[in-house]
């Protein structure tokens, strides 16, 4: 089917919206609008997916944009440059929600869209398992989602290193992240015989005892 020029367009110009967001530090004006880049990058990838292009490729593409601007921000932060976590961390759940609610809407609006997803509660998500796709575009759908759950780590750990952090937290922290490794024991090994909740098992372990290594527990002697 031939679609309008102008929806490609569009389609360009919300990319380059989303690069003067991610580039906007660059322009002095020390004000925090760089954050809306995570929520920008929801743009364009679902204008593509609802050209009716490949729904695993779009999230690659949506997560291969979150993973560049939380370099950025995981980079300031690191350089103690004008970035918080909590401003990451928000602004990122920002625009999960907001894509768990494009994926909620936009294939009730064309049932097309729902070629190759598989219904989780209300949302539309796609069938990594499903075996239409490419075993390099799963392999590649992998990879930047656990590289992008990894950044999100990163920043968390930053703020916390040689924090005081009693053992009661160190659980509530790594429960925190229970979803994520959720996601990523699914679509690493679900859909086969081995049953979804080993690596998030492995992966909480990792976790915690990374969170041993870097906190305190305020009773150590002096």
């Amino acid at each position: 089917m031939a679609v309008d020029i102008s929806v490609y367009v569009v389609l360009v110009t919300f990319f380059i919206i989303f690069a003067i967001f991610l580039l906007f530090d660059l322009f002095g004006r020390n004000e925090k609008a760089s954050y809306l880049a995570y929520i920008v990058a929801v743009i364009p990838v679902n204008i593509y997916w609802g050209l009716g292009y490949d729904v695993l490729f779009a999230y690659i593409i949506l997560f291969a944009l979150w993973i560049v601007t939380l370099l950025r921000d995981t980079i300031a932060v690191y350089l103690k440059k004008d970035k918080e976590i909590n401003e990451i961390l928000l602004y990122l759940t920002l625009g999960i929600l907001i894509q768990l609610i494009a994926s909620a809407i936009l294939p009730d609006i064309n049932s097309d869209l729902k070629d190759f997803t598989e219904k989780v509660g209300y949302f539309w998500l796609p069938n990594v398992h499903s075996a239409i796709f490419r075993e390099g575009v799963v392999l590649g759908f992998q990879i930047v989602a656990t590289l992008m759950i990894i950044l999100i780590i990163v920043p968390l750990i930053l703020d916390i290193k040689d924090e005081e952090a009693p053992l009661p937290i160190l659980f509530v922290l790594v429960a925190v992240f229970i979803l994520p490794f959720l996601y990523l024991d699914f679509i690493w090994i679900g859909g086969t015989d081995t049953p979804v909740g080993l690596l998030t098992f492995l992966f909480s372990v990792i976790l915690f005892i990374v969170l041993l290594l870097i906190t305190r527990s305020g009773k150590e002697i002096k």
